[in-house]
Parts: structure tokens; C-alpha cells; sequence
């Protein structure tokens, strides 16, 4: 390929990605204020959260494969319910298997103020809310799942690999200078010590007492009833409200009457409106070049494999 007819096609892909960022932050900007409620008529606002939930703007990498909910886009949406004052309650939509304590945690404190700002929030749960999911619905004020939703999972685990055995088996040797005993805690390269497990185990702990806490302050159960069930389970909805963690079954549409009638919108069709920042044109390139530098990464690595695999043909 000659100089020339490469840069037409780079100078190609520049325009296509820039045309498509103004388009999505078209639709990011209509949903937030470009084409507010003439008539000032009253609403639900749906906050959706899919996937794993972690920290930062995980959807600015959606190019690149990573799917999920970013703690920051969610915290926006549900601050932008609360500040609108035609959004009369909020739909809190759930399909996630979990995610980051961390995340979980700044949004459920935004759920916390919606619902401090007099807004009831409804939670209605999808195939799947587990985990840190549950953690978020139990801040609802009401829960709806379908009788086979997948819920509960509530507990703690941190999880490590040790490949030391296989390092000394290789004849490689990891070694680190660090400022304190425990800096390299959780290293891959060596065993952990027993002191060690000791203060993993209390972090655990701890994160797992605030987790049961939440919940036995959102549902209103005893500590001692929420532990019985704390123990990493999942559940069904069904198996979930007769444990008082759902208060009915019913699926998104129920969710959305219930919420429209509880602030006093009665109509046949709910009228609901969604919050997003939308995605700026730097988050797109940026997206794409994370997809096209993992790409080249993956084909590098598939050449170097197939090659020596030749080699190991010859060789024989």
C-alpha cells in the first residue's frame, strides 16, 4: 500500500469517527436537556444499570470491549433525577451480576439522596441482580423481580494467584525492594504469609458487615435474618421475597405503573425520561485507538505463536 492511498483511508476513518461522536452526543444531549417537557408534565426517570458495575468511565472504553456500568455515569443520571424537578420518582433497572465495593458504594450514596429529595426509587430487577447488584436494589424503596431473576449472592471474596512454584520451575527469580513488610501483599510471586491472610480476612470481613448492614437497613430485617442468607447464595426472586429481599414479582412495565402510580401519574402509558452525558469525540478516538492497539497486540502475539509452533514442527 502506497503512502498516498494510506492516508485517505486514516484521513476516512477520522471523519466517520468524528460524524458518529457529534451523533451519539446529539442523543446524549436529547435525553438530558435539548427536548425537556414543554407541557411541564410529570414523569419516572429510568436509570438503567447493566453489566459489572466498576469505578471510572468504563463505557468511555466501549469500543474496546469492556461492557458495563461506570460508577460515574450512573452517579450523573441519578443527579440529574434529582435535580429535575418534572421527574417525580426514579426506575432503578438492575441487570448485574455485581461489581467494585467502592462503585457500589458512591452510587448507592446517590440512591440515598434521590431518596432524601422525597423521590421514591423502584427497583426492578432483570435476569440478573446479584451481589453488588442487591447491594444497590436493596436502597430501594420498593423491589420487583421475576420469579426466576438470579439474586442474592451476598458476601465478600478477594481472590489471588501464586505462581511461584511454576517461576522456580522456569528458573526465574521476582525480586522487589519495597518500603514495608507488607507493600507487596498479594504479589503473584511469592505465597502469602499467614499475618498476611490475617489482614486480608479483616478487610473482607468488614466490607461483608457493611454489606449485610446496608441490607438489613434497607429491607428492614433483622442483622441476624440477613446473615442466615449472607452466606454467597443465590436465589430466585421468588426464594428472594420469601425471604422479605423483593417485595413482588412482576417485570419492568409493572415496575413502571407502580412507580407512575405512586407519585400520582395514572395514565395508561407511564411517561418516562433517561439521563446521558453522551460520549465526547476524544472518548471515541480514544476508544477506537484502544481497539485497534489491542488488535495489533492480539495479531503479534497469534504470528509469534504460529511461528514458533513451525519451528517446534521442524525441530521435530
Amino acid at each position: 500500500m502506497n503512502i498516498s492511498k494510506r492516508g485517505k483511508i486514516t484521513l476516512a476513518v477520522i471523519i466517520v469517527l468524528f460524524i458518529l461522536a457529534i451523533v451519539i452526543n446529539f442523543v446524549g444531549m436529547k435525553d438530558v436537556s435539548s427536548f425537556a417537557n414543554k407541557n411541564n408534565n410529570k414523569y419516572v426517570a429510568v436509570v438503567r444499570i447493566d453489566g459489572p458495575i466498576y469505578g471510572g468511565d468504563v463505557n468511555q472504553n466501549m469500543l474496546g470491549g469492556v461492557s458495563g456500568s461506570s460508577s460515574e455515569d450512573i452517579m450523573y443520571e441519578l443527579r440529574e433525577a434529582t435535580r429535575d424537578p418534572n421527574a417525580k420518582a426514579v426506575l432503578l433497572r438492575i441487570n448485574s451480576p455485581g461489581g467494585t465495593t467502592g462503585a457500589t458504594q458512591e452510587i448507592a450514596e446517590e440512591i440515598d439522596k434521590v431518596r432524601n429529595s422525597g423521590k421514591p426509587v423502584i427497583v426492578s430487577m432483570g435476569d440478573t441482580c446479584a451481589s453488588a447488584g442487591y447491594w444497590l436494589a436493596s436502597k430501594g424503596d420498593y423491589i420487583f423481580a421475576s420469579p426466576a431473576t438470579i439474586t442474592g449472592s451476598i458476601g465478600v471474596y478477594m481472590d489471588y494467584t501464586n505462581v511461584s512454584e511454576l517461576m522456580d520451575k522456569l528458573g526465574v527469580k521476582n525480586e522487589k525492594i519495597k518500603s514495608g513488610t507488607h507493600k507487596d501483599i498479594l504479589s503473584m510471586y511469592r505465597p502469602i504469609t499467614d499475618e498476611e491472610k490475617t489482614i486480608l480476612q479483616k478487610m473482607v470481613d468488614d466490607i461483608y458487615n457493611q454489606f449485610v448492614q446496608t441490607i438489613a437497613d434497607g429491607r428492614h430485617l433483622e442483622e441476624a435474618k440477613v446473615r442466615e442468607i449472607a452466606d454467597g447464595r443465590i436465589l430466585t426472586g421468588k426464594q428472594a421475597q420469601a425471604y422479605g429481599l423483593v417485595d413482588a414479582m412482576g417485570n419492568y412495565y409493572d415496575a413502571l405503573t407502580y412507580a407512575g402510580n405512586r407519585v400520582g401519574i395514572n395514565s395508561d402509558v407511564i411517561p418516562t425520561r433517561s439521563y446521558s452525558k453522551g460520549m465526547t469525540l476524544r472518548g471515541l478516538l480514544s476508544a477506537e485507538m484502544n481497539n485497534t492497539a489491542q488488535n495489533f497486540a492480539s495479531r503479534i502475539v497469534d504470528e509469534a505463536i504460529n511461528a514458533m509452533s513451525e519451528k517446534t514442527a521442524v525441530v521435530r
